[in-house]
């Protein structure tokens, strides 16, 4: 929904006469109505279950995403794009917990693949809204339809499903292996001997691997495109695809990220992520030629594939605060570290240079690798 969006910004900048930081503005909505919803996810998810709110979501999301294309002033679009934030903060956190469900019960790793489809939907729909905007279809039509289809796959999704997650308590089981589950809005000082501070010290390095993640994707949106053209010469009207290969190996990586994790472990290919990064950190400093900085990109975007999924994943294990209380804590820090990225390297590339920016993502790389080891399941004492 939302790259169904991102091609149709220069058409509403224009129809609402918005200047820049008006616009940035606007666009900010959307970070800050996915950091305002913080503790909805796993009450609502306690309340109606996580597939209902995946579904409800998805509607709410779907609308709040065609309203967008009505907005009459910058005031409409940024409340337009607030819901849309929030309402995706949601979804994000019910769509996991029915994943890592499912995963559960399989007994095998699926969550690194279904971040592969999430990538690849954005893929798709972005390039779609792009042919579609630029062939001159109404807006409106388009978002319209577009939430229809999500929707209808949504609800296609639920039923293929089945029985393989709880309907209605899909999130309440903690990883600690309570025989009653523990509700997933439960205050952390409620749960067995966790207090709240002992669960956000154990969440903490599952959100710093969850930002350092989400840092490559964010780097590469806004800066991978300007660092081909300033950095190694790519001419301005083929910049998009220094983007599109950190976000197409990324895709790879994540397919084939569930074989590698059963594997190896997660912690291992985490670790080996973080040098990719690291790699390809450095490839992109000193890149001054197309090769290279492709290759770097394609490192970046296969390192972080399993990173989210991951921290995600490792969430829903968090003792004392349930299944969709852990993955709700780590999406909410994933995304408040979010934020500070792309301002960071923009303000380290205004005093020193561009290339000084992009070595950021050294520092990415090396504190995935430190901190890798906490995506592995803890060893249980021998009884």
């Amino acid at each position: 929904m939302l790259a169904s969006i991102l091609p149709w910004y220069p058409l509403l900048v224009y129809r609402l006469g918005l200047n820049s930081w008006q616009f940035g503005l606007a666009v900010a909505c959307y970070a800050a109505g996915s950091l305002l919803s913080s503790g909805l996810p796993a009450a609502l998810i306690a309340r109606f279950g996580a597939h209902r709110v995946v579904i409800g979501g998805t509607v709410l999301l779907g609308l709040a995403a065609a309203t967008t294309a009505w907005s009459v002033n910058g005031l409409m679009m940024a409340i337009c794009l607030l819901l849309l934030g929030c309402c995706d903060a949601i979804v994000d956190v019910a769509q996991n917990v029915v994943g890592i469900a499912v995963q559960e019960r399989l007994q095998r790793t699926i969550l690194s693949s279904m971040h592969a489809l999430w990538s690849l939907g954005g893929l798709l729909s972005g390039a779609a809204a792009t042919v579609a905007a630029s062939s001159g279809v109404d807006m409106r039509v388009w978002l319209a339809a577009v939430a229809i289809i999500a929707v209808a796959v949504t609800i296609l999704g639920r039923r293929l499903i089945g029985d393989g997650a709880a309907p209605r308590r899909v999130a309440d089981s903690d990883a600690a292996g309570d025989t009653e589950p523990a509700s997933p809005d439960v205050e952390p000082g409620q749960g067995p001997t966790r207090s709240k501070t002992a669960i956000l010290l154990a969440a903490l390095p599952l959100a710093i691997i969850a930002i350092c993640g989400s840092a490559v994707e964010d780097i590469a949106n806004n800066w991978a495109g300007l660092a081909a053209v300033r950095l190694a010469g790519v001419p301005a009207a083929s910049a998009g695809i220094a983007f599109s290969i950190v976000i197409g190996s990324q895709c790879l990586g994540r397919f084939s990220g569930d074989v590698l994790v059963m594997r190896f472990g997660a912690g291992r290919i985490a670790r080996i992520g973080g040098g990719l990064i690291a790699l390809g950190g450095l490839g992109a400093v000193f890149a001054e030629e197309p090769v290279l900085l492709l290759i770097a990109m394609a490192a970046l975007g296969f390192g972080s594939a399993t990173l989210v999924p991951g921290a995600l994943g490792a969430a829903a294990q968090l003792p004392g605060i349930g299944r969709a209380g852990g993955v709700t804590l780590v999406n909410w820090l994933m995304r408040v570290g979010f934020l500070g990225t792309s301002p960071l390297v923009g303000l380290i590339a205004a005093e020193a240079g561009l290339r000084w920016g992009l070595s950021l993502l050294v520092m990415v790389g090396v504190l995935t690798a430190v901190f890798a080891h906490r995506l592995d399941p803890p060893r249980r004492a021998e009884s």
